[in-house]
């Protein structure tokens, strides 16, 4: 079985693009000698927390970098806890170093488990086309397998699970309705088996219902 390597780059390329867009920052800041930078989250604040040494004062001052290329003040540990809580301080200081938490840009390791639950999702949707490519280029024309939905309605549902903890209402808009198209369609694909197997059953030679052979 031949395959057209066209799709495939295509699929690679727009891969590598938007991977580029998600880890490429639209602004580049400018950070201080020997400073790290930490994923920061506040509700539906996202940024990163600039963590620099102050030799001067032997102690660590931050700077919050926002997403649009601005950046607080330079603040010290008390400042900061004073304006945005203790909590999202020591969960961004406590993340520092973790290079799954930096990829993922979380902070805790329920947001990491949360973020694997999506990854997967998206995983298996995109099986479901990879599987229906296959298909399609042996048998040579545009057909969906039974597998395709299977795929579709697993991954659906994890996809609308993370998109409802992200709080994303575009993300639960668009899985919603599909989630319960693709179970209908495994029923449908039942109960088709199903008629095809009676229908199969009552023409049989040895069935009950079969007039006698001779």
């Amino acid at each position: 079985m031949k395959f057209k390597w066209e799709p495939l780059a295509a699929m690679i390329s727009l891969l590598f693009l938007g991977v580029w867009v998600v880890y490429a920052p639209a602004f580049r800041h400018d950070l201080r000698p020997d400073a790290e930078t930490l994923p920061f989250t506040l509700g539906s604040l996202k940024a990163d927390l600039e963590a620099a040494p102050d030799p001067a004062a032997n102690t660590t001052t931050y700077r919050i970098l926002y997403r649009d290329g601005t950046a607080s003040a330079v603040l010290t540990e008390a400042d900061f806890t004073k304006v945005m809580g203790e909590k999202p301080f020591r969960t961004a200081v406590a993340s520092s170093g973790n290079m799954l938490f930096g990829i993922a840009k979380v902070t805790t390791w329920g947001g990491f488990f949360w973020v694997f639950i999506g990854l997967t999702g998206q995983l298996l949707f995109f099986g479901r086309m990879f599987v229906q490519w296959l298909v399609a280029e042996k048998e040579k024309k545009a057909i969906i397998p039974p597998s395709f939905w299977w795929f579709s309605f697993f991954g659906g549902i994890m996809l609308f699970t993370y998109f409802a903890w992200r709080q994303d209402v575009i993300g639960v808009l668009g899985q919603a309705p599909g989630v319960v198209i693709y179970a209908r369609n495994l029923r449908l694909i039942h109960k088709q088996r199903r008629r095809e197997e009676r229908a199969a059953a009552s023409a049989s030679p040895t069935s009950p219902t079969s007039p006698a052979q001779y």
